[in-house]
Order: structure tokens, then sequence, then C-alpha cells
């Protein structure tokens, strides 16, 4: 594999490791604290999934960088300026309904990239994304049925899932930007273009937010920034504090 075709794989396995990696995170801070004890349980099983997912994704860009180290490694070592997630994952939770807004928005994308990812010219990516789309069926079926659930429920319920979907929308976008690293593993066919995944997710999440009766915001601005690395938002900074304490303060503790 040339120098260039191997960085860009593995900004690409970055990208997908550390979305997985950082919603994991936020979706595990409902555990003991969800509104009902079964959506305790369904919450933590979906983080559980996540991270299940990132040590996939984390360990093959580990074995790519070729540098002796793990899916550990990049995961407690690295800098805010380090991570590659979009920005909408980094978000804190807010209430119960926007956490299922925005599982559902990622759901979407996820179930959509992980269907394409089956057909890749790479082995690893196309394992990977088999096992994992299992999961992703699951989550996006269950966050899909939640927001319906609150957006057609109550005035309250409806008002927080609206409000929940006006903020979260704009960072939606970024989801779907290409660079140079995604123009090479398209034409590598290792993975699509991302912006070749917009009309599917968005035939996806218009069906949802009609049985919702919730209004997708016209003209959004995009915020952008994280899978470059070029802008993270602040509370990045400090989910990685919590996160990596433990690996920072004691280096190469084992249990």
């Amino acid at each position: 594999m040339a120098d260039a075709d191997k960085q860009a794989l593995l900004q690409f396995l970055l990208r997908t490791g550390d979305n997985t990696l950082i919603l994991g995170h936020r979706v595990s801070e409902w555990c003991g604290h969800a509104p009902v004890l079964e959506e305790d349980i369904a919450l933590a099983n979906t983080a559980l999934d996540l991270i299940g997912q990132t040590q996939l994704w984390l360990g093959y860009a580990a074995e790519v960088q070729g540098e002796g180290k793990t899916a550990d490694d990049l995961a407690f070592l690295r800098d805010v300026w380090d991570f590659r997630n979009v920005l909408m994952v980094e978000l804190p939770n807010g209430d119960f309904g926007q956490t299922l807004m925005r599982q559902f928005l990622f759901d979407a994308y996820h179930a959509v990239l992980l269907g394409r990812l089956q057909s890749s010219t790479d082995q690893m990516v196309r394992e990977i994304a088999q096992k994992a789309s299992k999961e992703v069926a699951y989550h996006v079926e269950r966050s899909a049925d939640t927001v319906v659930g609150l957006g057609d429920g109550t005035q309250e319920s409806h008002d927080r899932m609206q409000a929940a979907l006006d903020y979260l929308y704009p960072y939606v976008g970024e989801l779907f930007l290409s660079d140079e690293v995604d123009q090479a593993m398209a034409t590598a066919g290792i993975a699509p273009d991302p912006a070749t995944l917009r009309d599917e997710y968005d035939a996806l999440v218009q069906k949802v937010m009609d049985e919702a009766t919730l209004t997708i915001p016209q003209g959004a601005y995009v915020h952008k920034g994280g899978r470059d690395g070029r802008m993270h938002t602040e509370h990045l900074g400090h989910l990685l504090t919590t996160m990596q304490w433990l690996q920072r303060a004691y280096p190469g503790a084992q249990w």
C-alpha cells in the first residue's frame, strides 16, 4: 500500500472509530441516570455496542499506523486536536429527548454508511462493517421509535423534541462533507464518498420526522471542523479529561 493510501486509510479509520468512541462515552453517561430502568439498560447496551465497535476500528487503525500502538493507546493517549470525530457526537447529552434525537440522527447515518462498507475492497473494513451493522440495525430502529413516540406524544414532549432537532440539525451536514481522504477511500473502493450517502439518509430521516410530527429546519448552518481536527467544541476537552483520567494518572496501569 502506498504511503498516501495508508495515511488516508488511517484517517478514515480514526474518523469512524472516534465517532463511535466519543458517542459511546456520551451515552454511557446516562448509566444510572435514565428516566426508567428499561431505558437505563438500553442506553448502557448501546454504549457498550459503540465501544465494542471502537475497539475494532481503532485496533485496525493502530495496525495500519504501524507504530506498535493499540486501540487503548489511540483512545486514551491522544489529545483533543488528534481526534477526528464529528462535532455532533461530542455535544453534551442535554435532556433525554435531546440524547435520543442525537442518537437517531447519528444512527441513521451509521446504518447507511455500514451498509455501503459491507462491500468494501478492504477485507478488515468489510468484516467490521458486517458485524457492526447487526447492532446498528437495532440502534436505529430503537432510536427512531423513541423519537416518534416522544415527538407525537404530549405537547411538552413534542416541544422538547422539536427543540432538540432545531439544535442538533446544524451538526448533521458535517457527516457528509468530503475531502482528499474521502476521495482516496472512494477511489480505492474502501469506503464511499460521504456525499453519496446524503439522499438515502435524508429519506430515512424525513420519514421518521413525518411520523414524529417534527419539522426539519431549513437552510441550517453547518457546524464543521471535527473530522479533520481543525476545530472541536470545548466539550470534547472536558469529556477526555474524564475518559482518559485513569490512564494518564497511572501510565501503563493494568488490571
